[in-house]
């Protein structure tokens, strides 16, 4: 039995995941990477900062090194897969391991290639699995793995083709992560679209069941190819030639189809649906930004394939959604703004009445519909439907009838025309603009406060900058004069709409509609702002609507105050209110402070001001209640533009009256200047009679001043040949001087030339003589030096045979005496080296010094000769300059010509200086033989040290062995053998010879001699008796 304190201790997650990273990195069996990376895969969720950590790259490099495996494979990619997604709950979840995730597979090209790679695979989830890892990656760095795909070999070409793949699930992977890839990035969106993924997404749309039928992968592909449009031209063009707008038009016609047939389905059928209507309308728009070069030919594309019009049916089809309906509207709108065939085109097609329900087909009506004229239908859904919940719509409405009417002139009176005549006729029109602008309904401002407002926008964009309009407005009445009517123009029934209104505290959508209408008319049309001014009491109500509080506050107030500001900029003398009396009644009645204080309000509040920011639609309200659009776009850029203009009219002197240029007719100046001007016209006049007196005056002093002229001219022409004459004299006398100056030129040069040759030939021959003069001596000091070394080195050699044969004590005077030798032989080579390179320098420094005082000889006397060159030069300037500078050119080429000459010179002298940097360059080679000798020298000394070396060596060996003799004559001492006197009288001999230092040289080398022969002989007896014993 085992005990409980036997068992093995338990380890820690942390620890189990470091031995299992450490087995993955060093197994070299797939079957133990396998298991290491299944119990990874166990810890990924709940600890994925330990995974990464310890096993990340070993996980990776398991890709490539275990590609071919696809069990291997796929364990992988659910691991890692894993580690961007852990759980809510782990301990370790954090953002930021996306983010080191993706840095560690963005950081190395190959990494995103060996997912790229898995895509050409057949396998499902190693498919699913890399395509699902790729969008993991890009979410967490964007722009890093764009840019890693769109380099990989092929990346983008194998990201496509997985759209064809057959299984659903890999196919929508790959449509999602093109989605997330494309939206910004314009090289790849190009890149994409030209690997046909255009007909692929149509296609899986069309095998989905296209717009009606299809799920979300509908939707999907229709954002894919909103991002592959989306400013990007390359792209849109080749939509639209390879017949894309043609397939959006019959898929639109199939939904559009579709939503007449099947009256009743599922709400969540119903709801992907108009996800899929909604998503093929955003990508239409995208050919239609207003200002791109190619939106022209878009429009009329999509006009040609019908897709205007399928939009039209859809728009105005009753079972449609109203946001897919009031989508359909501006997509309409975008295709014939600004393109006039279309615009004029647009008027003639037919559409489902929007206020009769379809009837039954025995009605007489084709498919049991009422057909009305598109522009009626507009008018109906803009001015007649009343349903809050259809705002939107009747928004996209009236953008449609404004994009109708933007920038055409002829299309804008028509429209015009039409309301009008249908108002002056009395029909019972509920969607004539006019019709409710001038005789609302009584109930229309409570029932209906966007009717007045639709109507006043749509008018405000047919008179805005239209003169032409604006005068067939105004002609426009009420009232009947034959009846004993009081006739009431368009303005100023608008106006009294608009009073009342204020009046009656009615809605201020109402009362702003009409506002906006007034201030875009009155500005600048002086008839316009004293029609209005013609009702004295309209100007009394404003300012009474700016001094009391109104429910809106800063909107309506800041508006009337504008008004005012208008009528006041435009107004004149002539005026029914005149300009000044307007200014004193606006001062003293509303007060500078207060006009500037609402227009600062208006131009602030949020409504205005964050106008861009606000979403002007249904979705900008309360709970069943009116959405907060007040304003037009055009109103609001109007507003902005004159803001300045109009906040500073009130400073304006009343006098001074504004120029308005209107049907090219210039109107409105300042009395007071025309007054100056005539009285100024008098005066000129007056100036003009005078002037023509003096005129005739001044002609006939002319007459006699042109005799005198003439005169004058005939004397002058005979002074003037008395003066050439004179001249070609001078002229001749100067030529001569020119000739002498040119002769004298040439010889000094010739001159010249001949000293600087004899002194190149002198230089010449001195150098070459130094040359061999140096060369001779070098050869000498070198064979002397070879000779002198030679001697040495044999005296040195008999000497050293010497000293072998002889004993020691010839070494001492032999080393003296080859000291003696070598110091002379030093002291005579340096001598010599010494006196011959201070003989060459001195020669050389001679020569040196002469070339250079030749040289500055020379230059001196050419400088000379210049100086006295340029003072003759300068007098025949002065000569020349008295005979009114005839000859200058020819002095000018003289002196150019002097120029060169003595460039010439200073050239010659140049090349002296060069001749004498050559023979210093001589002496350094000089200089640099003599130092090779005493190299040679100083080598003959180091040989001379050698064997004094060598005489060292053998005089120890004699030592050596003198020392052995010692002992062995002490050792046959001490054996009791006889040592022979001679020896010891050899021994005091030798002390007594180094003692001595006074005897004669020959006595001591016989001594020497002797003495050394007994030592042998002694030195044999001992080696024999000592081998002996």
């Amino acid at each position: 039995m085992f005990s409980i304190s036997t068992a093995p201790a338990k380890q820690s997650v942390g620890e189990t995941i470091t031995v299992l990273s450490g087995r993955l990195s060093s197994a070299t069996l797939l079957e133990d990477r396998r298991a290491a990376i299944l119990g990874l895969r166990s810890f990924a969720k709940d600890f994925p900062a330990s995974v990464a950590s310890g096993a990340l790259r070993s996980l990776i490099g398991s890709l490539s090194k275990d590609a071919e495996d696809v069990d291997t494979v796929k364990v992988v990619l659910e691991t890692l897969l894993m580690l961007f997604s852990p759980n809510e709950d782990s301990p370790e979840a954090s953002e930021e391991i996306a983010l080191w995730l993706a840095d560690e597979f963005t950081q190395r090209q190959e990494n995103i290639t060996i997912l790229l790679d898995f895509l050409d695979s057949t396998d499902f989830y190693s498919r699913l699995y890399s395509l699902q890892l790729l969008a993991a990656i890009l979410s967490a760095r964007t722009e890093r793995t764009e840019e890693c795909i769109f380099t990989a070999p092929l990346g983008i070409s194998r990201l496509v083709a997985v759209l064809d793949d057959s299984r659903e699930a890999v196919r929508n992977e790959a449509i999602t992560l093109l989605t997330f890839l494309t939206p910004s990035s314009t090289d790849i969106q190009k890149l994409v679209a030209f690997e046909n993924a255009f007909d692929r997404l149509f296609g899986i749309i069309s095998a989905e069941g296209s717009l009606p039928d299809g799920d979300r992968v509908v939707e999907d592909c229709l954002i894919l190819v909103a991002n592959l449009l989306r400013r990007n031209p390359s792209n849109q063009s080749l939509f639209r030639e390879s017949g894309g707008i043609h397939r959006l038009s019959v898929l639109l016609e199939g939904a559009e189809k579709a939503q007449r047939v099947d009256a009743e389905i599922a709400a969540w059928a119903q709801a992907q649906r108009d996800r899929n209507i909604y998503a093929l309308l955003a990508v239409v728009r995208l050919f239609l930004v207003a200002g791109a070069v190619g939106t022209p030919q878009n429009q009329l594309a999509l006009w040609q394939h019908g897709l205007l019009f399928h939009a039209l049916q859809l728009a105005f089809s009753h079972v449609a959604q109203l946001p897919i309906k009031a989508e359909a509207l501006a997509t309409c709108a975008d295709i014939i703004r600004g393109n006039p065939s279309l615009q004029e085109g647009f008027a003639q097609l037919q559409v489902s009445s929007p206020l009769e329900p379809p009837s039954s087909a025995g009605s007489g009506q084709a498919n049991g519909v009422v057909k009305v004229y598109v522009i009626d239908g507009l008018l109906d859904l803009t001015l007649s439907v009343q349903d809050l919940e259809a705002f939107d719509l009747r928004l996209a409405a009236c953008d449609c009838l404004k994009a109708y009417f933007y920038n055409h002139a002829d299309i804008r009176l028509h429209f015009l025309r039409r309301a009008i005549e249908g108002h002056d006729m009395g029909a019972d029109e509920t969607a004539n603009v006019l019709t409710v602008l001038l005789r609302p309904s009584s109930d229309a401002a409570v029932a209906n406060p966007y009717r007045s407002w639709f109507a006043s926008t749509i008018m405000m964009h047919l008179v805005f900058d239209n003169p032409k309009a604006k005068n067939l407005v105004m002609a426009v009445s009420e009232g009947d004069a034959e009846s004993g009517e009081e006739v009431v123009t368009s303005i100023q029934t608008i106006a009294a709409h608009l009073i009342s209104g204020l009046n009656r505290d009615e809605d201020s959508r109402v009362v702003v509609g009409y506002l906006m209408l007034l201030l875009c008319w009155l500005y600048e049309d002086l008839d316009a702002v004293n029609d209005f001014l013609g009702e004295g009491t309209n100007t009394q109500s404003l300012i009474q609507a700016v001094n009391h509080p109104y429910a809106t506050g800063d909107l309506v107030q800041g508006l009337c105050a504008m008004l005012l500001g208008v009528l006041y900029e435009f107004s004149t003398k002539d005026s029914p209110i005149p300009r000044a009396d307007l200014h004193s009644i606006l001062v003293s009645r509303m007060g500078r402070e207060k006009y500037i204080d609402k227009l600062s309000k208006l131009r602030s509040d949020p409504l205005v001001r964050d106008f861009e920011v606000i979403p002007q639609n249904l979705s900008n309200s309360g709970l069943g209640s009116l959405p907060d659009v007040y304003f037009d776009s055009t109103f609001i850029d109007f507003f902005k533009d004159n803001y300045s203009r109009i906040l500073r009219g009130i400073d304006r002197d009343p006098s001074l009256e504004i120029s308005v240029v209107k049907n090219g007719v210039q109107t409105g100046v300042s009395r007071e200047l025309v007054d100056s001007l005539r009285s100024q016209l008098a005066e000129k006049q007056q100036a003009l009679q005078e002037a023509q007196v003096s005129l005739e005056t001044v002609s006939r002093q002319l007459g006699q001043e042109q005799a005198d002229h003439r005169r004058t001219r005939e004397t002058t022409a005979m002074e003037l040949a008395r003066i050439n004459q004179v001249n070609e004299g001078m002229q001749r006398q100067h030529d001569a001087e020119l000739r002498n100056l040119q002769n004298k030129i040439t010889s000094l040069q010739e001159e010249l030339e001949k000293q600087i040759e004899q002194t190149h030939r002198k230089i010449d021959s001195q150098n070459a003589a130094l040359e061999q003069q140096y060369s001779k001596r070098l050869e000498e000091d070198q064979r002397r030096a070879a000779t002198h070394v030679a001697a040495l080195e044999k005296q040195n050699k008999k000497q050293l045979e010497e000293v072998q044969r002889n004993a020691a004590s010839s070494i001492k005077a032999l080393e003296e005496e080859l000291e003696q030798q070598a110091e002379q032989a030093r002291q005579t080579a340096k001598a010599q080296a010494a006196s011959q390179s201070e003989e060459h320098r001195k020669q050389l420094e001679q020569v040196r010094k002469t070339a250079e005082s030749d040289a500055d000889r020379f230059r001196h006397r050419a400088e000379a000769d210049m100086a006295d060159l340029k003072a003759t030069i300068s007098r025949l300037e002065v000569d020349l300059m008295k005979a009114k500078k005839t000859k200058a050119q020819e002095i000018q080429a003289i002196r150019e010509q002097l120029e060169k000459k003595e460039h010439d010179q200073q050239s010659l002298a140049t090349k002296a200086n060069a001749r004498v940097e050559q023979l210093e360059k001589n002496l350094r080679e000089t200089r640099e033989r003599v130092t090779q000798c005493d190299v040679t020298i100083k080598k003959a000394e180091e040989d001379r040290k050698a064997t004094q070396n060598e005489l060292d060596d053998l005089l120890m060996v004699f030592g050596d062995l003198e020392e052995k003799a010692a002992k062995y004559k002490a050792k046959l001492k001490e054996l009791g053998e006889a040592v022979s006197d001679g020896e010891d009288d050899d021994e005091d001999e030798e002390d007594e010879d180094e003692g001595s230092e006074e005897e004669d040289e020959e006595e001591e080398e016989e001594n020497d001699d002797d003495n050394d022969d007994d030592e042998k002989d002694t030195k044999s007896k001992d080696l024999k008796s000592t081998s002996g014993a």
